[in-house]
This record gives structure tokens, C-alpha cells and sequence, in this order.
């Protein structure tokens, strides 16, 4: 895993920014319907880092909370997706990846809820391709 220094990252208008530091837990590709419908894509690049080591600074995020237990953190003055905190997940923060000031300092590893992927994404790398929220 990638992504072991302090990163950056910050909304479409600037308002909002985002910092952790420390090795990611993770990075996967996430296919799950919600997060398409959040996005507005084919599906989404997701860091898991300890929630501890993340911070917001500028305007706060706004939260959403899109069902029980789960909320997603965005930009309340342009709408970039910054985050997404579950119950589930209690430790840890899940940041977007390509709102990182240099997204390909990390690396995918994975796909998860590949069995709600559109039947159009053409997605040929050799990671594993988990069909629920599972990735170990």
C-alpha cells in the first residue's frame, strides 16, 4: 500500500481541504450503487485511512447522511464529494482519491460491490474483484 506521507486534497472551489498522514489502510475502486448515484460515476477510487489521521481545514464540510449509520461529507459551496464515515467503519474515514492535490500517488488494490457495477464499465486490470463490501 501506498500513500505513506502526508497527502493533501481539496474540493472543486477550494473552500474545503482535507490532510492525513500515516500509510493508508487501503485503496479500492468501490462499484456500490450509492456511491454512483453520489458521485454522478461509473464508480469511485476510495482511501481508508485512520479517522484520527485525517483532518478538514477552510470551510467545513456539510454532511449528509444517506441512510442510518452512514454519512457522506461534502463541499456545501460546490458539491465536491470529500468523504463517506460508516458506522460499520467506526475507525476509519473513506477520503476520495482523485480530490488528493496528486490522486496517483495512490494505487488502487481492489474492487468491491463489483456485482453492482454497470454493465458498460470496462474495467480490465488484474485486481481482485470482490461482489460485496469485502476486501480482505
Amino acid at each position: 500500500m501506498n500513500a505513506n506521507t502526508e497527502q493533501s486534497g481539496r474540493c472543486l472551489c477550494g473552500a474545503t481541504r482535507n490532510t492525513f498522514s500515516g500509510p493508508a489502510n487501503w485503496v479500492g475502486h468501490c462499484h456500490c450503487k450509492s456511491c454512483r448515484r453520489q458521485t454522478g460515476s461509473a464508480y469511485t477510487t476510495y482511501i481508508g485511512v485512520p479517522r484520527e489521521a485525517a483532518h478538514f481545514t477552510g470551510t467545513p464540510p456539510a454532511i449528509f447522511t444517506s441512510s442510518p449509520g452512514i454519512e457522506r461529507l461534502f463541499c456545501d459551496q460546490c458539491g465536491t464529494p470529500l468523504a463517506f464515515r460508516s458506522d460499520r467503519f467506526a475507525d476509519e474515514i473513506h477520503l476520495f482519491a482523485a480530490t488528493l492535490e496528486d490522486p496517483d500517488s495512490v494505487t488502487p488494490a481492489f474492487h468491491v460491490y463489483w456485482d453492482e457495477r454497470l454493465s458498460w464499465t470496462a474495467c480490465d486490470d488484474e485486481l481482485p474483484k470482490h461482489a460485496g463490501s469485502s476486501y480482505e
